[in-house]
């Protein structure tokens, strides 16, 4: 599919999702979901409730059957038929593996699919096709210590160290109250998976065995602010009492997990939330409810439940002496919008957030009515023994995506690359080059 109809898809999507009735079941539930516990709590099912609302369902409410971290959504026709929606959260990996086992329609993860997953699934078609892999949210892993802890700070480094049990005693790290005490989600949970790939694996560590671990991220946060001598890590929305401190990776500055921060993945620790669909899927259930996550009603509930929804805004950014001369001057002028476009892997391709993203741009653009020389776009890359050529990458990405505005009608202002300066992540894995390789939106 080419991304201009592929936009065209999901502009769609982007607008109030249509009301038409959905198929009853004749028997079992109509969808079943199952996967990560961070979206399975409250976003998940909060999603589900919204589609049944919108599909005129009475009576809604929840059950929870006798296993842990499992819930059924239930709505009930005009004519008292009972329409039930199961969510099961035990990890993003339990995702996947029901996928395969045919004993879930839709995986919810938080974390992208593994390389060995989407082998094990081919069976079902491409999960990494952009219908199949939809970002329903951004998050941030949060590192989080109790609120009397005086830390403020740490980077990637630190932090890795720490987790591995190095790092012993909160006196080393310049602080008081004797010996860390560790606090990490379990081996099935996205968010460990997450902070394993960002934190531990690519530095040659692994999470020492003291650590407690758990399948609740309500009961390691909780644990966390009661506990003065504990670190843990947890999604945003599960700070709840604890504190969390401010996180940097390489050369960036350090970032707290705002909103903003997050929205943008700029934030070091920043994640995206996955819906999984088998492009074979044949459940209508499952397709409108993927529709409904990306339409502005879902990103609404992303919001409400704490994690950071995909909706574009226009932002102010504060100029600093850190800044090159001609971005202060664009923070100086400018708004930017809270969205990087970001690449596949190894290609100019935009991946497949940024094909989600150019719609809701799209949308904001016209809406706001920037589409003549109104929008400069400014793009970024990871450092190269030469300068220069870092340099003409960077702005090769934001030419890639003026190519998708002009197409739809958009004039721009100015295209404008900076190489390799201001990174948000460290260059020294795939990872954060990755993460460096991005593109700007600013609006005048």
């Amino acid at each position: 599919m080419s991304l201009r109809v592929f936009c065209v898809f999901l502009f769609s999507a982007w607008l109030p999702v249509c009301a038409a009735a959905l198929p009853l079941p004749e028997n079992g539930p109509a969808l079943r979901i199952q996967g990560s516990n961070t979206i399975g709590a409250e976003l998940g099912p909060a999603l589900v409730e919204g589609l049944l609302q919108k599909q005129g369902l009475l009576k809604i409410h929840r059950e929870t059957p006798d296993a842990a971290n499992e819930q059924r959504i239930v709505g009930q026709t005009a004519e008292g038929q009972r329409v039930v929606i199961e969510v099961a959260a035990h990890g993003s990996s339990t995702g996947f593996v029901a996928l395969k086992n045919a004993s879930a329609d839709l995986a919810a993860a938080s974390r992208e699919i593994k390389d060995s997953e989407l082998q094990a699934l081919q069976a079902l078609g491409d999960l990494k096709s952009p219908g199949a892999e939809q970002v329903i949210a951004i998050d941030g892993l949060a590192i989080i210590v109790h609120p009397d802890n005086p830390l403020q700070q740490l980077d990637t480094e630190q932090l890795a160290r720490i987790f591995a049990g190095e790092v012993k005693t909160w006196e080393a790290l310049g602080g008081r109250g004797g010996p860390i005490h560790l606090y990490a989600r379990d081996d099935q949970s996205g968010t460990y998976d997450t902070f394993k790939e960002l934190v531990l694996s690519h530095r040659g560590k692994s999470l020492n065995s003291a650590a407690k671990r758990f399948e609740s991220s309500e009961q390691l946060s909780d644990a966390v602010s009661s506990d003065p001598q504990a670190i843990g890590f947890i999604g945003l929305p599960y700070v709840r009492q604890a504190k969390a401190v401010a996180i940097s990776d390489g050369a960036s500055l350090p970032m707290l997990p705002l909103g903003s921060l997050i929205a943008t993945e700029d934030y070091p620790l920043s994640r995206r939330l996955f819906f999984y669909l088998p492009p074979q899927s044949q459940n209508p259930w499952a397709k409108a409810l993927v529709m409904f996550a990306q339409s502005r009603q879902g990103q609404q509930i992303v919001a409400a439940n704490g994690f950071v929804s995909q909706t574009v805004h226009a932002m102010s950014v504060a100029s600093n002496a850190l800044m090159p001369e001609g971005y202060q001057a664009l923070s100086r002028h400018a708004q930017r919008l809270t969205v990087n476009f970001r690449f596949e892997e190894g290609s100019a391709s935009l991946d497949n957030k940024a094909r989600q993203d150019m719609a809701r741009v799209l949308d904001y653009i016209k809406r706001h009515d920037k589409s003549e020389r109104a929008v400069t776009l400014v793009g970024f890359g990871d450092a190269k023994d030469d300068p220069a050529r870092a340099d003409l990458l960077s702005k090769l990405r934001a030419m890639a995506v003026r190519r998708e505005l002009v197409r739809n009608g958009v004039v721009l202002r100015e295209v404008r690359g900076f190489g390799a300066l201001m990174p948000v992540a460290a260059n020294d894995a795939d990872q954060g080059r990755i993460r460096n390789r991005r593109v700007e939106v600013w609006v005048y």
